[in-house]
């Protein structure tokens, strides 16, 4: 099973026929994702942390390593002939790149990000799309979850590791001492059973009643209705909670509340929850919006937010319930 990243590309190329000006966008957003980490592993000693004093288009304050982030991976995909546009959490509108390209880049190029300055697992979330016939514009990113042809993320924690699928099974990578990524696991199955869930419980007074019954059950363990005790873990680093996910199971909640009536949820659907749900979804796993799968959801803006609930099958399709 042992293979470098590029031989794992040459075999999708063989073995599936996968497009190589596909495997081409995808090498050159992985090969950017070298250059965060070299950025992220230093630190303090190459003055990436703190604030950067500016704002994105959500009105959120920029870490200074948010802003790195995402210009190494303009300037990489500008560079790459295949990338038509890309867009971006941290820019305003989509980013024109290449008039001949063929295929449209979304990210989040760090998530997690408060989790920055006191170095807790961050990444970079990714997704790639057809580029639909005619000029550039918003609506030729607006394409439903489904549609994905490629998607992963990078983390940068004790080890750097990608995560990739092409919609035909999962691989991850770890990164070697010579800077170079080599397939450490191939389709790794999320158990469709868990006894572990995260969620931010303090935002519970402002939850839907639902969510507030579920995680009632939960707390009630082995003496309540769902017969079991669960463990508790938040983050706060959404590819870090799926990660974790992906390896041993369990369930991450970032449900709409009521703060904000305008607002169905916090994550953004087509940065981390379409690429992470795709990414689940080939390992066994679900995801949806508490009330549908988050695949089929048709995108209104490019920034849209959504609820998300993902993880072992078993759990999303009982909270799904008690919504309807």
């Amino acid at each position: 099973m042992v293979a470098t990243f590029a031989r794992f590309l040459e075999q999708q190329h063989a073995a599936h026929g996968t497009d190589q000006a596909l495997i081409d966008t995808v090498a050159a957003v992985v090969a950017a994702c070298g250059a965060i980490q070299a950025k992220v592993r230093l630190g303090a000693l190459a003055g990436v942390l703190g604030e950067a004093g500016s704002g994105n288009v959500q009105g959120e304050a920029q870490k200074k390593l948010d802003v790195i982030a995402n210009d190494i991976l303009v300037a990489a995909l500008k560079a790459e002939p295949a990338v038509a546009g890309l867009a971006s959490e941290e820019e305003d509108s989509f980013v024109s790149c290449n008039e001949g390209g063929r295929y449209l880049v979304l990210f989040d190029p760090l998530d997690g990000s408060s989790n920055i300055d006191v170095n807790i697992s961050i990444g970079t979330i990714f997704s790639v799309l057809a580029k639909p016939e005619g000029s550039l514009k918003t609506e030729s990113f607006l394409q439903e979850g489904s549609r994905q042809l490629a998607a992963g993320y990078v983390l940068y924690g004790p080890q750097t590791l990608l995560v990739l699928t092409f919609g035909k099974g999962v691989a991850v990578f770890t990164l070697d001492d010579k800077g170079e990524f080599v397939q450490t696991a191939a389709n790794p199955q999320v158990p469709a059973a868990t006894a572990e869930f995260a969620i931010n419980m303090s935002n519970r007074r402002h939850w839907e009643e639902p969510v507030r019954r579920y995680i009632d059950e939960l707390l009630a363990g082995s003496e309540g209705v769902r017969g079991k005790n669960y463990n508790m873990r938040w983050v706060a680093s959404m590819v870090a909670e799926v990660h974790r996910i992906l390896m041993r199971g369990g369930v991450f909640m970032y449900p709409k509340d009521n703060r904000d009536p305008a607002k169905p949820g916090k994550l953004r659907l087509m940065y981390e929850a379409n690429p992470l749900a795709l990414v689940l979804r080939e390992a066994g796993g679900a995801c949806c919006d508490a009330r549908q799968d988050m695949l089929d959801i048709r995108p209104q803006a490019l920034h849209q937010r959504v609820a998300v609930v993902l993880g072992s099958r078993e759990e999303v399709e009982y909270l799904c319930r008690l919504h309807d």
